[in-house]
């Protein structure tokens, strides 16, 4: 399976280099994002990307518990609140790979993952990179993979982008990008194929409830 290195994103928002056209502009940004590539993108040329029709209208944060199938999580350091499994083993930092994880304790690759790099001051939302269905059909075509799904939320201010994709490998999943004070984040769930009718609701809601703000 692979998986989405937030560390691209970061390159294709921050970096600086001599100017592009605007068309090549927000291809090779989508396509570093999606492949993992260290294609350099130019913060001026981001800030005049077409605008995209705007999500204006609020999400509340769920918050539901599932009847004891989910718990609260706040990590003051990185300043993020989510809903998480409860009883799932939680992993803290594995280099260029997430932040923090949680994983099924019987079954490993039913996991989720977060991640986050800092981008620049001029960098304050996850559009940068276009619009939400052309981002999720480059990330599928380079993922080998079906994308079933491409949404976006505005949630307490800030713009998520969300994908469901089915994976030629056998594996089903969900990954949610956003950009909240300075920092792009990631969180990806999975599960194999034949369980996804068992985690869906679970993974919709953790993704709903995932906020990197604590207030």
């Amino acid at each position: 399976m692979k998986i989405f290195n937030a560390a691209a994103l970061l390159v294709a928002l921050s970096a600086s280099t001599s100017a592009f056209s605007v068309e090549q502009s927000r291809r090779q940004a989508i396509q570093a994002v999606a492949g993992g590539m260290a294609t350099v993108i130019a913060p001026s040329v981001i800030s005049v990307l077409p605008a995209y029709a705007v999500v204006d209208e609020e999400t509340p944060r769920v918050v539901t518990r599932m009847g004891g199938l989910l718990e609260a999580f706040q990590d003051g350091p990185r300043s993020i609140r989510i809903m998480v499994p409860s009883g799932w083993n939680k992993f803290d930092g594995e280099v260029g790979a997430y932040d923090i994880k949680w994983q099924d304790v019987v079954d490993k690759t039913e996991n989720i993952k977060i991640s986050s790099n800092p981008v620049k001051s001029s960098t304050v939302s996850i559009d940068a990179l276009g619009e939400v269905q052309a981002v999720g059909e480059s990330l599928a075509a380079k993922r080998d993979a079906k994308l079933i799904a491409a949404t976006e939320r505005l949630t307490d201010g800030v713009l998520f982008y969300k994908f469901e994709f089915a994976i030629n490998d056998g594996t089903h999943q969900l990954l949610q990008l956003c950009v909240c004070k300075g920092k792009v984040w990631s969180i990806d769930a999975s599960a194999k194929e034949k369980r996804w009718g068992k985690r869906a609701e679970l993974y919709e809601n953790v993704m709903g409830s995932f906020i990197p703000k604590l207030a």
